[in-house]
């Protein structure tokens, strides 16, 4: 598993189907602060917490010219569904292939009861206006979170 890109370094650039048909890319961000935040599974508790709490401050993150990604492996239907189903007001990357997802580094080896299977790790990276990491969230726990991003967000120039 390659790493998570650190704070300073560019982004990985990428290209993905996302909800809805279409594409997004990281070029479609560019000159706007980013939060891009990866999670395991679209409409499992955990995920659909995170995504809530992301859509509740949607207007606070634009009122700093920050956009919000979601990114999961999850195929573009799911993703439909998903957005659907708690009227998210932001993207959502689907990543069959999991390319994009090891160059961010959050594809991988899992244990979970003692089995180990390949999943996504939940993090979030808030890219700058330039296209360079500002801020790397490697193992994410749900309550609070999004908070502590639009805090960082708000900071950032």
């Amino acid at each position: 598993m390659s790493k998570i890109p650190e704070v300073g370094t560019k982004a990985p650039a990428f290209r993905l189907k996302r909800d809805g048909g279409g594409e997004v890319s990281l070029s479609d961000f560019a000159g706007r602060k980013l939060v891009l935040y990866f999670y395991p599974k679209a409409n499992t508790s955990g995920c659909t917490k995170e995504a809530i709490a992301f859509n509740g401050l949607k207007a606070a993150f634009a009122a700093t010219d920050t956009d919000i990604l979601g990114v999961s492996a999850d195929p573009v239907k799911a993703q439909d569904s998903f957005k659907a189903k708690h009227d998210l007001a932001f993207p959502l990357g689907s990543d069959e292939t999991h390319a994009m997802l090891e160059a961010y580094g959050v594809w991988g080896e899992k244990s979970l009861y003692g089995r180990k299977f390949m999943g996504i790790t939940r993090a979030t990276l808030l890219i700058g206006r330039d296209g360079t990491i500002a801020q790397v969230w490697p193992k994410v726990k749900v309550d609070g979170h999004a908070e502590a991003v639009l805090k960082a967000a708000q900071a950032l120039a």
